[in-house]
């Protein structure tokens, strides 16, 4: 039978804030909580006796508890009577059967379905691309698991389970990681919405491996840039180092850009992955590729006649991969390729403006700025808005010393 218990919400406590008392309902080794609409500071509960202790309304406080948890224990033996408590497949269930029980006119509530969180969760992001991302790890659960999950049966378990079937078709604990790091996403913003008390990421790790270079280094930058590529990957080469010379940007932030976004010298836009507002400098070899790929209903005419981005970035990472001599096997014969970097692809344009400027020894909290990241905490991240001078510098002194050779005298 199910067994009920007073328990001190101290997971988030903020120094000086009360706790939220909830009532624990456990059914087959797991439980599910009940909110009271109680707090009181954590030296005021008596963890042993489960009662309040030192609060000037102990003992209202603790009769209202003792009712609350004798109201549901009694609902708990009357639901076994009757024979409803063996269909709770898990306590959520058997919870929302005694709110029912106890208040007959209620509406029941919704099924703390796992799923149903997550596709909530997937269709708040802003980015796109963030979207079909937990999209596709929600395909991949239903894939694994059809049945109406509870977070409750989504436990440590449940996740092992889940990782073994994720090796049949991503080999790359990388690839893997992704997925259980956006389960991890739902568990958090649903612990934050009183949802779930379960969080089965305490004691399941999320194991990952060393990621392969992605980045060039200034002279492979140098040859890049300067080689003479067929035709048809120029756009691509070109929009590589636009990205570079934009500090890193994002190929999403630089595609989706209006015209409009060219404001004194600079490129204003608010990013996509963070929804947060960013300007960055046009140095005159930035502006020297926008100008030639001016377009008219976009800043770039790449996308004036695309309804996306996507199928461009995919050729283009194709594109990038291949760039490097050819050699054609007879007139008009098959081509054979050697690629001068045959991993590359735009997500290297970041990690390569980062490696370039660490080695320049500029500060990791100018280079955090370049590429919009928030630093350490919002105080910082303010400091560091008022002096976008910095970045500006730091991306004149990386481009200066790529394109021609000389670096800044320290």
């Amino acid at each position: 039978m199910a067994t009920t218990k007073f328990y001190l919400d101290t997971r988030r406590h903020i120094q000086g804030k009360p706790c939220q008392i909830r009532l624990s309902i456990c059914l087959h080794g797991k439980t599910s909580f009940f909110t009271t609409g109680i707090s009181v500071m954590p030296d005021q509960w008596d963890k042993i006796t489960c009662t309040i202790v030192r609060h000037p309304q102990k003992l209202y406080l603790n009769a209202k508890l003792a009712k609350l948890k004798s109201d549901w224990d009694i609902a708990i033996m009357q639901l076994a009577e009757i024979g409803d408590a063996k269909k709770a497949k898990s306590p959520s269930e058997l919870k929302e059967m005694i709110l029912l029980h106890l208040d007959p006119e209620s509406v029941p509530q919704k099924k703390n379905s796992f799923q149903s969180r997550f596709l909530e969760f997937a269709q708040s992001r802003n980015a796109p691309r963030t979207r079909e991302r937990y999209i596709d790890t929600l395909k991949k659960i239903q894939a694994f698991d059809n049945a109406e999950l509870t977070f409750e049966e989504v436990d440590k378990k449940w996740l092992m389970r889940f990782e073994k079937f994720l090796e049949q078709t991503s080999p790359s604990a990388n690839a893997r990681a992704i997925h259980l790091r956006n389960i991890r996403a739902v568990f958090n913003d649903a612990l934050d919405d009183d949802i779930t008390m379960c969080y089965p990421f305490r004691k399941f790790k999320i194991k990952t491996q060393p990621t392969r270079k992605r980045s060039l280094t200034a002279e492979q930058l140098r040859t890049f840039a300067s080689y003479d590529c067929e035709d048809y990957q120029t756009v691509y080469r070109d929009m590589f180092m636009l990205m570079f010379y934009l500090c890193g940007i994002n190929a999403v932030d630089l595609l989706n850009a209006r015209p409009d976004a060219l404001c004194n010298g600079r490129l204003e836009y608010v990013r996509a992955k963070t929804r947060k507002a960013y300007s960055v400098k046009i140095e005159p070899e930035a502006m020297e590729i926008i100008d030639r790929y001016r377009g008219t209903d976009y800043l770039l005419n790449i996308m004036d006649n695309r309804a996306n981005y996507v199928d461009f970035l995919h050729r283009m990472d194709k594109a990038l991969k291949q760039i490097g001599p050819v050699e054609r096997h007879g007139l008009g014969g098959k081509k054979t390729r050697h690629p001068l970097f045959p991993d590359l692809s735009q997500y290297w344009c970041r990690h390569t403006w980062a490696t370039i400027a660490a080695e320049l020894d500029i500060p990791k909290e100018t280079i955090a700025a370049g590429l919009g990241h928030e630093l350490g905490n919002s105080t910082t991240a303010i400091y560091i808005n008022f002096n976008m001078k910095k970045v500006d510098v730091a991306n004149r002194e990386i481009i200066d010393w790529v394109v021609y050779g000389k670096k800044r005298q320290k």
